[in-house]
């Protein structure tokens, strides 16, 4: 197996692991809740997923896999409805799953290639870190947000050891 592969298949892999866990969220929220800010400062779960969308999007979708960048980036924050928790998690869903084909057809040149994504010179590798980190980095405020409306431990790891010590 080559780095470049494991480097793909493992950021497909973490992509991916945020998927059930925005779903499980959303399957405890009421539509209400989806939309629901904390503050005027924040964003709701249903701009962050909006916000999850556009990003992939432009930065994999678009850059990675050679098609137009549409993102219109102010209308995921500025969003107050208009997907229910069903459209929202399809929505995601589906850009996850086509981020994930453009990754497993992305090469090595692609991804040591520099382009330009939202003002940024980035590589291809640069590109990759950046989606995996931000949709990890706002999954877990997606999680955190429903915690404190739900007061609910969301149960990831239930059943799992997590105080194994590593084997060398």
């Amino acid at each position: 197996m080559s780095i470049t592969k494991e480097f793909l298949d493992q950021s497909i892999r973490w992509l991916g692991e945020n998927i059930p866990r925005i779903e499980k969220c959303l399957n405890v929220l009421n539509e209400d809740e989806v939309w629901q800010r904390p503050n005027e400062s924040s964003n709701s779960i249903g701009n962050l997923i909006l916000h999850l969308n556009g990003n992939t999007t432009q930065y994999i979708i678009s850059s990675l896999g050679h098609n137009p960048d549409n993102r219109k980036r102010d209308a995921e924050f500025s969003a107050q409805d208009g997907f229910n928790k069903k459209e929202l998690f399809e929505k995601i869903s589906a850009t996850v799953k086509k981020a994930s084909e453009v990754l497993r057809n992305t090469n090595e040149k692609e991804l040591l290639r520099m382009r330009t994504v939202q003002g940024f010179e980035m590589s291809g590798v640069d590109i990759v870190v950046h989606v995996t980190e931000h949709f990890s980095y706002h999954t877990g405020q997606i999680v955190f947000w429903t915690k404190l409306l739900k007061d609910k431990d969301m149960g990831f790891y239930k059943g799992l050891d997590l105080n194994k010590k590593n084997k060398l």
